[in-house]
C-alpha cells in the first residue's frame, strides 16, 4: 500500500471518530449527568423516605433558595455537628455549576440517608436567576441564597465557583476547588471525606 493511501485511510479515519464522538455529545452528553438529570423531586423524596431527622429536614426543604446569609448557615452546620456534611458553593450563571449539578442530584439522592447535603448561592445578583436554576437542575437538599458572596467565601476560603466542602463527622475537611465532572467523581469524594475518617 502507498504511503499516500495510508494517509488518506488515516485522516478518514480520524474524520469518522470526531463525527461519532461529536454525535455522541450531541445525543447524550456525559451519561452519568444526563439519567441524574431525569429524576423527578417525587422520586428524590420518594428514595430518602426514613431518613433521619435532621437529614430529614434538609429534604423537606429540597430546592428551596434560603436566606439567612452566614449566620443561618453556621446555624444550620451547628444542627448538623456529628454528621458528614457537603457544602456545594455554586452560582446560577456559572457555566461549570449547571454541568455538575446532575452528579449532585445523583449522589446526594443515593447518599442523602448517610450525608447531609447543603447548597450555598454564592454571589447571583438575583434570587429570581436562582430559583429558576434550581427549578430546572432539581436536588433534594436546600441552598443559602448568599448575594455578596461573603457566606460563600468564609465556608469554602475562596471566591471562586463551584468549591465543594467535605465536613467528616469528626470535623475533618477537605476543599474540592472545581467542578466535579461525573457522579461517580463526586461519590468517591463523599465516602473518602465525609464518611471516611
Amino acid at each position: 500500500m502507498s504511503p499516500q493511501r495510508i494517509a488518506v485511510i488515516v485522516v478518514a479515519a480520524g474524520i469518522v471518530a470526531l463525527v461519532t464522538v461529536g454525535l455522541l455529545e450531541l445525543g447524550g452528553g456525559s451519561s452519568a449527568n444526563q439519567s441524574a438529570s431525569r429524576l423527578t423531586p417525587a422520586a428524590m423524596q420518594a428514595r430518602l423516605g426514613g431518613s433521619p431527622p435532621a437529614l430529614a429536614a434538609l429534604h423537606a426543604q429540597a430546592g428551596e433558595l434560603l436566606g439567612g446569609g452566614l449566620g443561618g448557615l453556621r446555624a444550620r452546620l451547628a444542627s448538623l455537628r456529628g454528621r458528614p456534611v457537603v457544602i456545594n458553593k455554586w452560582a446560577s450563571w456559572c457555566e461549570p455549576c449547571r454541568a455538575e449539578f446532575g452528579a449532585f442530584q445523583q449522589v446526594s439522592t443515593s447518599r442523602g440517608r448517610q450525608v447531609a447535603f447543603v447548597g450555598v448561592d454564592s454571589g447571583d445578583s438575583s434570587k429570581g436567576a436562582a430559583e429558576a436554576f434550581l427549578r430546572s437542575y432539581p436536588v433534594p437538599y436546600p441552598s443559602y441564597f448568599d448575594a455578596a458572596g461573603t457566606a460563600g467565601s468564609a465556608i469554602t476560603g475562596s471566591s471562586f465557583t463551584p468549591v465543594t466542602v467535605f465536613f467528616n463527622s469528626h470535623g475533618g475537611e477537605y476543599v474540592h476547588q472545581g467542578p466535579y465532572p461525573d457522579a461517580a467523581k463526586l461519590e468517591r469524594d463523599v465516602l473518602r471525606y465525609a464518611i471516611g475518617s
